[in-house]
């Protein structure tokens, strides 16, 4: 073996072995332990076969939470694609200040999701509140965080705000990657900014919006840090997402095989979602 060979091998097998123990193993762990009836802590448990996975179909609470998640994450993932599109587009047009509006964008990415989420929080509780009081604007008298039926709606706001930055920046590193003498030509020819837009740009940028909707996707399907600082799941279970339901029951609930088969559940259909996406995707692109 060859020295150079020897130093790949010594790079990498580590990285392999971290990667094992700290990653690989423990999902095959929680693979084992959501075939038994264990509650987290007691020494003994017994087998229990696939009995987790079918009680993981009837409960109602399971459900909620993927009606949940999935709309979370469906609505998420559009507006932080949409809007980071735009103002990418608008950041990469020669305009003054073009630096300092780069920043600006990017700085919510740097801030803590948990205290952005306590912010907002008091913003919905009490600044918008009493600005709807003083402006006799009923409906947002009272802090959304609190209302079952709108309290999904400010988590998603917030999330949006905060994604819409490291979207923004994938969108300008493929903005640069095309060549002006394309937009040139074009105006040439008497192409309007609408027709150079899905003509040129969208289809030259389209490998980076597929890694956006997937990234994006995958990430908000993960919802954790927003719910547990925004409502913690509720007003009652109504923003409880998959994440936090198998935190909370799997650590603090005594559900851990329980919650381990919803794991278990819940990586197959990220796995398939992220399939199906990178497929239709990846197609759409070899067709433009």
């Amino acid at each position: 073996m060859s020295k150079r060979n020897t130093a790949f091998y010594l790079m990498t097998i580590p990285a392999v072995l971290l990667f094992f123990a700290f990653h690989t193993f423990p999902a095959i762990q929680g693979v084992y332990y959501s075939l038994t009836n264990w509650n987290g802590f007691s020494p003994t448990y017994e087998f229990v076969g696939f009995k987790n996975y079918v009680n993981i179909f009837k409960d109602e609470n399971v459900l909620n939470a993927y009606i949940f998640t999935f709309k979370y994450a469906v609505l998420t993932t559009i507006l932080v694609n949409a809007l980071s599109l735009i103002i990418a587009l608008g950041l990469n047009a020669k305009i003054k200040f073009r630096n300092f509006f780069r920043a600006v964008y990017f700085l919510p990415n740097i801030l803590s999701i948990l205290i952005v989420g306590f912010i907002f929080n008091y913003i919905f509780g009490h600044v918008i509140p009493d600005v709807a009081e003083k402006m006799g604007i009923e409906f947002l008298k009272s802090n959304i965080l609190g209302n079952e039926n709108l309290a999904w709606i400010g988590i998603v706001i917030v999330a949006v705000w905060q994604s819409v930055a490291f979207n923004t920046i994938l969108y300008l590193a493929g903005l640069q990657t095309i060549p002006s003498d394309l937009y040139e030509a074009a105006s040439l020819d008497g192409a309007t900014k609408w027709k150079e837009f899905w003509t040129i740009t969208f289809p030259l940028i389209a490998p980076f919006f597929t890694i956006n909707m997937v990234l994006a996707m995958k990430n908000n399907m993960n919802v954790f840090d927003h719910v547990v600082a925004m409502t913690g799941g509720g007003p009652g279970r109504a923003t409880e997402s998959i994440a936090v339901l198998i935190y909370q029951g799997g650590f603090t609930g005594g559900e851990f095989a329980y919650q381990s088969a919803n794991a278990v559940i819940f990586l197959f259909i990220i796995v398939v979602l992220t399939f199906i996406q990178l497929k239709f995707l990846q197609k759409r692109e070899m067709e433009m």
